[in-house]
């Protein structure tokens, strides 16, 4: 159903290489604020999907966004709630902060 969304997707170790090498950009974590408590990637900022129209002034539509949620459905929904604000450089981190915590830090929790 979602497969036509694949244009909005990244892997983690692209992301993980846009951090190692220090490109600007901005991980924002969609999920509710116990998701966030129980675990979260090094960096990131926490706007939960509900908030994320009222809060976009917090982000510049010039600085690539990649947004995450636990599996990858919710960040797709704030990609294109960032998308109909403007932005432009936004993905969505594809398999979550589930995939993240089994391909690229073991050290965040899973749930």
């Amino acid at each position: 159903m979602r497969d036509h969304f694949q244009e909005f997707e990244i892997s983690p170790e692209i992301v993980s290489e846009m951090i190692e090498s220090g490109e600007e950009m901005v991980l924002v974590d969609v999920r509710e604020d116990w998701e966030w408590e129980k675990a979260h990637i090094e960096g990131a900022i926490h706007i939960p999907l509900s908030e994320l129209r009222e809060r976009v002034q917090e982000l510049d539509p010039e600085t690539w966004t990649v947004v995450y949620c636990h599996v990858g459905d919710r960040s797709v929904d704030g990609c294109l709630v960032l998308w109909d604000l403007g932005f432009r450089k936004v993905r969505s981190l594809s398999g979550g902060i589930d995939l993240w915590s089994e391909v690229i830090d073991p050290e965040v929790p899973k749930y």
